[in-house]
């Protein structure tokens, strides 16, 4: 799908591919949605550049993705995607620079990108909707973080709460998603943190102070945000082993108690079989109190082992 959005427009307007197609004079952000070869081949004639095909995206090195060819300025990043989901994915956003026009070509629906476009009035140029865009995506991921964090928060009340049952499965399972998400998201960070400082460079986006200044902001945003992501990512492995640990907690007090409970009725046992035997000479055969003398014995032989682990606060 290719969209265009143009100056002082409200929003991507889809446009169909025609021979000699070409953007309208006054576009600002060519966005590729997972666009068929046609689409490619009519943005790369009109604009005189080779876009990278989804192989190459995703095959180059992370030191690849970030060059300059043709007189414009390809930058790579690899975005998460489906944040809010059980199955968040890693994306590559291929983000290019050329006479003042943003192209953008990515093969996964991102909210952020849903979400700029509807703001992206009010950017003059292609630099302007880059910066936009990026300040778009770091937002996005910032949400994603505090859901992750929102998460987290909820896992810890329910592991270490004294009272109440625990659903270990969900909860293993849950934590397991929020590690896996938070992963993915700092990934992104990363990738974000190249591409903002290769940015820098771009000679598209101008020595202007309220740009430089645009970028400086994003790339604390981003610092601090893969240092929050690094904070979630240790918090979740705590969080992990702490719900490991009173699994193990709870398995030893259930083998304990059956533990318990064999140790105090292998007397009575052993005294039953004794008398359960049927041999001719055994004296208390014969006599009237020969039952009651055995079950008295069971029975003593039961309390004991009860009083002794009371006593040494076993049971």
């Amino acid at each position: 799908m290719l969209n265009v959005f143009r100056r002082g427009g409200s929003a991507l307007e889809a446009q169909a591919v025609v021979p000699g197609w070409r953007p309208p004079e006054d576009a600002i952000w060519i966005d590729l949605l997972e666009p068929s070869r046609e689409e490619e081949l009519a943005v790369e004639t009109a604009l005189g550049l080779e876009l990278p095909t989804v192989a190459e995206m995703m095959a180059l090195e992370p030191s690849s993705r970030l060059y300059q060819e043709g007189g414009a300025t390809f930058m790579t990043a690899s975005l998460l995607g489906h944040g809010d989901e059980p199955e968040p994915m890693s994306t590559p956003v291929t983000f290019a620079l050329s006479k003042d026009v943003l192209i953008t070509l990515r093969y996964t629906d991102l909210k952020a990108f849903n979400v700029y476009s509807a703001r992206a009035r009010e950017a003059s140029g292609g630099a302007e909707a880059l910066l936009g865009l990026l300040d778009a995506v770091v937002e996005r991921l910032a949400r994603v973080l505090d859901g992750l964090g929102d998460r987290t928060g909820v896992a810890s009340a329910m592991i270490f709460r004294r009272a109440g049952p625990k659903d270990f499965q969900a909860l293993l399972t849950g934590l397991a998603q929020t590690q896996s998400a938070t992963a993915l998201a700092r990934t992104s960070l990363v990738s974000l943190s190249r591409l903002l400082s290769f940015a820098a460079l771009a000679p598209e986006i101008g020595t202007g102070e309220g740009r430089r200044a645009h970028l400086a902001s994003l790339q604390q945003d981003t610092q601090s945000l893969t240092e929050h992501a690094s904070y979630l990512s240790s918090h979740t492995a705590f969080l992990l082993d702490a719900a490991l640990g009173l699994i193990n907690i709870e398995q030893n007090g259930i083998i304990k108690f059956f533990s318990v409970v064999a140790v105090v009725f292998m007397p009575p046992t052993l005294i039953a079989s004794i008398y359960g035997m049927n041999f001719d000479y055994m004296p208390e055969l014969h006599w009237r109190a020969g039952y009651p003398l055995a079950v008295l014995l069971m029975l003593t032989a039961a309390v004991l082992p009860v009083v002794w682990f009371k006593r040494r606060g076993w049971f």
